[in-house]
């Protein structure tokens, strides 16, 4: 089943699986609440909907909307303020998007589960979002006067999930007695007892292990016997992100029409390559059978995810993910304003692309682009400016190894799945404007994206869809830019059935490219992202590609 996210140009609705994490149950002792498999799970059960941008509410406890005050941060859009529009200390964020279900299910829409605050409380709606052509708002409601609520940009404030239409009121409400049940009797009674005596081991023993100091069944999955009763318990989600299927619009087919006259004989075509047709026909068939199921083409968000699934799930399969919390802990996500870059680096020199507006070819021709300034130089133009002439590139790393060195120890671990051995290089940096553009190519390796100020707009072709990228020059497609409108259709036929997936990372979060899939990358502010490719399995692609 799909669900929909309809937009106008303009509108950037930030929706993203929500996170099952929450900060009170990770500042708890040995992160207990976590045991609880049933927060986990409600926690992200959806996705979430954040804040564009940073704001601040209160209320003097009167009933007009004018005793709400809302003060948005400065440079705020005007579609990202929100607005006191209902009163009785109520305010109102619009959300960015016409929502499409299916025939009979509505979207619950409420404020994030099991997340809590001091002065606010989340209104909760449901609305039937298979035939409303409306949009909808998320409200809240400040619940003590002279109270000012903050909330950051990147903040969730609104959470979603289909529910079916019909499902409740065709369930029969019941009470029944326990002597109905005697299966379920006995099995509770056993656990009722198992449990016990398991709580006086551990108080007689003290386990020092905290996986030791509950029980697990429910986590597991298990019934008092051990067994799994059920094929299909969850012990954590993996909900799709919010993916464009679809951006190169099919070209216009001009009518048949008969030729005026018979057309002069032509040269009988040569003779087809059949290896080549053959691997276009497995590449193919292999891609559209992927499409049957909507995970075989879906981008997943997760968090807490461990290196053996990364590896069976991801990477192995190669298939791309986006890590939501590899990096939220870092101190670079925490420190790196451009006052502290500035601070950390000053005007050491450091090589960057430039001049690149010159130059329709400069990502071939990156050698050429070379430059030197002062770091602090570079910091204030992408802070302040937009657009695509001036790039510190991964392609820059080794020249600005000395120079960069200082933040190196801002970098953290992503343990288990790179490898941080001593020696091993450190992440390669990306620093640049809103607008700063990588045209459409694929890697060499396998590589891990992490976000570190800032937004990047990711758009993914697997490589099952090379053969219709036009690769006609080592790593790159004779169309840099497959969101172009004036990519000349008739010329590039084959793109109009090119499968894409289309996302946005955010500070925070690393997206894994697997080897070979093309992809092209654009800023959406002042960025800074860091490449890795020392992950702990084996990563030797690069020295047996053909080249040209």
């Amino acid at each position: 089943m799909d669900i929909k996210c309809f937009v106008f140009p303009g509108w950037e609705p930030r929706i993203s699986p929500a996170s099952a994490t929450r900060d009170w149950m990770d500042q708890a002792a040995e992160a207990f609440p976590y045991r609880c498999l049933p927060l986990g799970i409600a926690n992200s059960h959806g996705w979430q909907i954040t804040c564009a941008s940073g704001f601040t509410a209160e209320w003097n406890g009167g009933p007009a909307p004018a005793d709400v005050v809302i003060t948005p941060d400065p440079g705020t859009l005007p579609q990202d303020q929100p607005e006191a529009l209902f009163g009785l200390g109520t305010f109102t964020l619009h959300i960015q998007g016409l929502f499409r279900t299916p025939p009979g299910w509505n979207l619950y829409v409420t404020g994030p589960p099991n997340a809590f605050r001091d002065g606010v409380a989340p209104l909760t709606g449901i609305i039937e979002t298979d035939w409303s052509p409306y949009s909808f708002t998320m409200n809240w409601r400040l619940t003590r006067p002279h109270h000012p609520v903050r909330f950051a940009a990147g903040e969730a404030i609104a959470h979603i999930f289909p529910v079916e239409r019909a499902a409740l009121e065709s369930f029969r409400p019941q009470f029944a007695s326990i002597e109905d049940d005697p299966a379920l009797k006995a099995a509770f009674l056993q656990w009722s007892a198992s449990r016990d005596a398991f709580q006086r081991h551990v108080a007689a023993t003290n386990p020092q292990k905290p996986a030791d100091r509950w029980q697990k069944l429910y986590y597991r999955g298990l019934d008092p016997a051990g067994h799994c009763p059920v094929g299909d318990h969850r012990v954590k989600l993996r909900v799709p992100d919010f993916a464009n299927p679809h951006v190169i619009q099919p070209p216009e087919r001009p009518p048949v029409t008969a030729p005026a006259a018979a057309p002069a004989a032509s040269p009988a075509p040569a003779a087809p390559d059949l290896r080549l047709a053959k691997a276009e026909w497995l590449l193919e068939t292999i891609a559209r059978q992927q499409a049957l199921s909507p995970h075989g083409q879906a981008i997943y968000r997760v968090t807490d995810l461990s290196p053996q699934a990364f590896l069976d799930d991801f990477m192995a399969p190669m298939r791309p993910v986006i890590l939501a919390d590899a990096a939220r802990q870092w101190p670079a996500v925490q420190r790196w304003t451009t006052d502290y870059l500035i601070a950390q680096i000053g005007d050491a020199m450091v090589e960057v692309q430039g001049s690149r507006n010159a130059d329709a070819d400069y990502e071939r021709a990156k050698q050429a682009h070379r430059h030197t300034m002062p770091f602090a130089d570079l910091i204030r133009a992408a802070a302040t400016g937009q657009g695509n002439d001036l790039y510190l590139t991964a392609y820059n790393a080794s020249a600005n190894a000395a120079a960069l060195a200082p933040l190196h120890a801002d970098l953290g671990t992503v343990p288990g799945i790179l490898d941080h051995a001593a020696g091993t290089p450190a992440g390669m940096l990306w620093i640049g404007p809103a607008g700063t553009f990588t045209p459409l190519h694929h890697d060499l390796t396998n590589n891990l994206l992490v976000q570190l100020v800032g937004r990047k707009r990711v758009v993914m072709a697997s490589p099952l869809e090379t053969p219709k990228l036009y690769n006609t020059t080592h790593v790159f497609s004779e169309v840099p830019d497959l969101t172009d409108p004036t990519i000349d259709t008739t010329r590039y036929p084959r793109l109009a059935d090119l499968r894409l997936l289309d996302v946005v990372i955010e500070p925070g979060e690393a997206l894994f490219l697997p080897v070979g899939w093309w992809h092209q990358v654009t800023a959406l502010d002042f960025s800074v992202s860091a490449t890795f490719t020392n992950f702990v399995w084996t990563n030797p692609a690069w020295t047996e590609h053909p080249g040209g």
